[in-house]
């Protein structure tokens, strides 16, 4: 699968409030959601729905009780009702979801960079289309157990160092940020581009990462390592967030396409 056309014109942008720092420090953002075409969906989708770190809740006029929802409980309505149709998408059970990551705010939204539980995200995602595949960002959790892979629905895939075969597509993904493997969804970049190259002699189509490949300049963070290895042998369609860059996608000199979604969202179609 390759983009081949990424629309300079934003579909909408959403308001929702933002953690800042200290008591009462929340402030309002915006969501901006773009949309690309592709050169071919796999046979039975009509759209992808790609997206990542989603730290922030709804706001308090659209919260239907109760603390505000996680931004990624309330998103996959809002796609359903305002934003598929605008692109001709009238039918949910046709469309397909890619996480990359990070979809956690604390509830009193004064502190930026909590850990929490992001099931409720996955599952509202769950709900409204055909079926999820995503990572885990270095700030999630799912359920109790920090520690613990999710147990969640046939139609939910978690990913970790695998992948998985649906509608055509072989999907790989790898969670966490290249860090101190002693603290939470961590590992040593060592590990990470170990994992990375076992996923790659699995010839998967679409690579799904949290952290990830530097772009093509000192501005588009990431691992220069990650870059090298992805630029030097046939890559897959890259995925990453945790890292904001202005410019969201970005090709390699060997053809490999990186989509960077994070605190964004992006509608794929024909």
């Amino acid at each position: 699968m390759k983009i081949i056309d990424f629309s300079a014109t934003l579909l909408k942008e959403i308001k929702y409030l933002n953690a800042g720092s200290g008591r009462s420090g929340f402030y309002e953002e915006r969501l901006p959601i773009h949309h690309a075409r592709v050169d071919a969906l796999p046979v039975g989708l009509d759209a992808v729905v790609v997206t990542a770190d989603l730290q922030g809740r709804e706001r308090f006029q659209e919260s239907p009780g109760g603390p505000p929802r996680l931004l990624g409980e309330a998103l996959p309505l809002r796609l359903v009702q305002e934003i598929l149709p605008e692109v001709g998408i009238h039918d949910p059970s046709r469309v397909a979801v890619w996480l990359a990551g990070d979809f956690y705010t604390v509830p009193a939204l004064d502190k930026r960079g909590g850990t929490g539980d992001v099931s409720a995200v996955w599952r509202a995602f769950g709900d409204d289309f055909a079926w999820v595949a995503g990572v885990a960002g270095n700030h999630d959790t799912y359920g109790e157990n920090s520690k613990a892979r999710p147990r969640f629905p046939a139609h939910l895939h978690y990913l970790d160092g695998d992948f998985v075969d649906l509608n055509g597509l072989r999907i790989g993904g790898i969670g966490g940020i290249i860090g101190n493997p002693e603290r939470h969804q961590r590992r040593s970049e060592e590990d990470y581009l170990f994992a990375l190259e076992l996923l790659l002699e699995e010839r998967i189509d679409i690579l799904l990462l949290h952290d990830g490949p530097r772009g093509l300049n000192a501005r588009q963070q990431g691992s220069a390592r990650v870059r090298d290895l992805l630029s030097t042998r046939r890559s897959p369609l890259v995925v990453r967030g945790h890292a904001h860059w202005d410019q969201p996608l970005i090709e390699y000199e060997n053809g490999t396409q990186v989509l960077n979604v994070d605190a964004r969202t992006v509608i794929l179609t024909n």
